[in-house]
């Protein structure tokens, strides 16, 4: 039953996220990323993202102007996952190399929604075993759960009686950038190098 209660919440995260994002032919003329995107967030972009207050692998607080200093893409996910966030952190990873390939530079940054588990230092080894430059940030359960409401994502353990429970959680990754904030999202089945054509359009615009 409780993975039942996870998949509904899952679904009704991706109704925020994806199924929220409405057609729009009026107003496009101010967006400057109109021809990046074919939808647009009902509300606007500004319903997603926002500070944050987290630690990074060194143990020291920091905020998301301390983080996302230049275009970053961010996931939320915990280092004890067995298949699906080393895949979808591994994926951004690949599509980050596509883009410095290219000349354009993204950071990677990986938050944990683990913190019981995800010390600043399992986190900090998990990031840069999958890119050198990628971020890891873990945090208080509060400030994990603030971070993760601000981005409007879903994460809750399963029950266990020792320390090899799973976290189901949402599997977006996000495009912010640092003056406009969260611009896009990509779900799990987005290849590299079309993760890597569509952030690269998001940059061109800058």
């Amino acid at each position: 039953m409780n993975r039942l209660y996870a998949i509904l919440a899952s679904v009704s995260v991706a109704a925020l996220v994806g199924g929220a994002w409405v057609m729009t032919q009026g107003g496009q003329g101010a967006d400057p990323f109109a021809q990046c995107r074919s939808s647009q967030i009902a509300g606007g972009s500004a319903q997603i993202g926002g500070p944050f207050e987290l630690v990074n692998a060194k143990g020291e607080t920091v905020t998301d102007k301390d983080v996302i200093t230049e275009p970053s893409l961010i996931y939320f996910g915990y280092t004890f996952c067995p298949d699906v966030c080393p895949m979808d952190t591994a994926r951004n990873a690949e599509a980050i190399d596509v883009l410095t390939e290219r000349g354009q530079s993204v950071t990677p940054v990986f938050i944990s929604i683990d913190p019981r588990r995800d010390t600043p230092e399992i986190v900090g080894e998990f990031a840069e075993n999958l890119h050198e430059r990628m971020i890891g940030l873990t945090g208080s359960m509060d400030q994990v759960k603030a971070a993760s409401r601000a981005y409007k994502t879903y994460f809750k353990a399963q029950p266990a009686d020792d320390e090899y429970y799973l976290v189901d959680h949402s599997t977006f990754s996000y495009l912010v950038l640092p003056e406009q904030g969260f611009v896009e999202f990509f779900r799990r089945d987005v290849e590299p190098e079309e993760m890597a054509d569509k952030i690269g359009c998001f940059l061109d615009q800058m």
